[in-house]
């Protein structure tokens, strides 16, 4: 067996390969292009790598080009952490030195010695890699905009409290396009206290508003007008300029969120696990999409649905020594999972009456809210894991048994 060791920077790379013995064999420095990237295939097939029998790479990261590059055919490529690297370098070195071509030699070693104890990438389809770019951009888009909505807020606590008031009926409030349009309209208070009804209403129906828009513009109307404390003129106007610049970027971000969904719903449906994964109660395609993102449609990736259940984080874990034990809940965990973990448990509360019922007896027996939602998950997911992997929807009566005595 051959081994690749790969330590990867922004323009230059270090390649080591080394064999059974850890003698090493070759080492070249390449470059993050076209012309390196078949500098190191060449390098590769030297050695023996070929479609039937490929040699394994190790690098510590699991994206871009050149990864994309890497896993081509049937080869297995593994993304080593960074802090699990550092802790083999310690093994062979007390001296703390460290060198890129030293890094690549050490990540070879680590398939070398302990490939069984290191997983490679899974092998999603490319459907399901393109879905989850989408997914978690979409994600991260709407994390940026609540952001800068809360940003927003802060200013305009400031000096535009009635804005904030207007605004407190809706739903998402200031990441509305009524409420963007109001304050493009009047950025400060002594403005908006100027407007007119037909302007009010004009505004409503430029942000798209159809109904209860006479009605809405009364209210508006009333808010601004009442009696607000205010800034001095110069800071008042100097702020509302601040303010248009924030609400330029949150206008950006809600642009870009809204494109990211429509993106995700016009995705998801195409793949094969959709129809399985939209059965479930409380996921619908923004956040089933989520899931798929980041449990992938490699049905070899988990050995077994304990296996998910810790890379989500919903399973807990034991920490044992000497006398002392403790079952706590788990640190390390796939965040983004667990984030879309949690609200896929508070919707089905709604969505399914066994799910309900098994969060309030978990309530009962005296968890904490986070701690129920946490234990439905746990077994949500499992029972996603058990259908994707025999191909079944999901069923109320076999996921939540009712009891005989309380059926009667």
């Amino acid at each position: 067996m051959i081994y690749c060791g790969i330590d990867w920077a922004e323009r230059t790379h270090d390649v080591a390969l080394v064999d059974d013995t850890g003698h090493l064999l070759a080492k070249r420095h390449i470059t993050d292009d076209a012309a390196g990237y078949k500098l190191l295939l060449e390098l590769l097939s030297e050695y023996g790598d070929s479609e039937e029998n490929p040699i394994p790479d190790a690098i510590e990261t699991c994206r871009g080009l050149l990864v994309a590059i890497l896993r081509t055919g049937k080869r297995k490529v593994f993304a080593i952490n960074p802090m699990a690297a550092a802790r083999y370098r310690d093994r062979h070195s007390v001296s703390r030195k460290k060198s890129d071509p030293g890094d690549a030699l050490v990540l070879a070693n680590i398939l070398r010695t302990d490939m069984h104890a290191h997983r490679p990438l899974p092998d999603d389809s490319d459907l399901g890699r393109a879905i989850a770019v989408l997914a978690r951009a979409q994600q991260d888009s709407l994390w940026n905009r609540q952001q800068l909505a809360n940003q927003l807020r802060s200013l305009l606590r400031e000096y535009y409290p009635a804005a904030l008031e207007a605004f407190a009926t809706w739903v998402n409030g200031l990441c509305r396009p009524e409420a963007r349009e109001l304050l493009k309209a009047a950025p400060t208070p002594t403005r908006a206290a100027r407007l007119t009804r037909t302007q009010l209403q004009a505004a409503l129906k430029r942000a798209g508003r159809k109904r209860g828009i006479e009605a809405e513009a009364d209210r508006i109307r009333d808010v601004f007008r009442a009696d607000w404390a205010h800034q001095p003129s110069l800071v008042e106007e100097a702020l509302g300029k601040q303010m248009l610049a924030l609400l330029i970027q949150l206008e950006a971000a809600c642009t870009a969120a809204d494109q990211l969904a429509e993106a995700v719903e016009d995705a998801f449906p195409q793949h094969p696990d959709a129809e399985i994964m939209l059965s479930f109660p409380g996921l619908g395609i923004q956040l089933a999409a989520r899931i798929l993102a980041e449990v992938g449609d490699d049905r070899t990736r988990f050995a077994d649905g304990r296996g998910l259940k810790a890379y989500a984080g919903s399973s807990p874990i034991t920490r044992a020594s000497g006398k002392k034990s403790s079952i706590t809940r788990r640190w390390v965990k796939n965040d983004r999972l667990n984030h879309a973990g949690y609200l896929w448990a508070f919707a089905s509360l709604r969505a399914s009456a066994g799910a309900n019922a098994h969060y309030r007896r978990r309530r009962e027996v005296g968890d904490w809210h986070a701690a129920a939602q946490r234990n439905l998950f746990n077994r949500m997911i499992g029972q996603l894991f058990h259908c994707l992997q025999h191909r079944k929807l999901f069923e109320e009566e076999t996921a939540f048994p009712i009891a005989i005595t309380a059926a009667a």
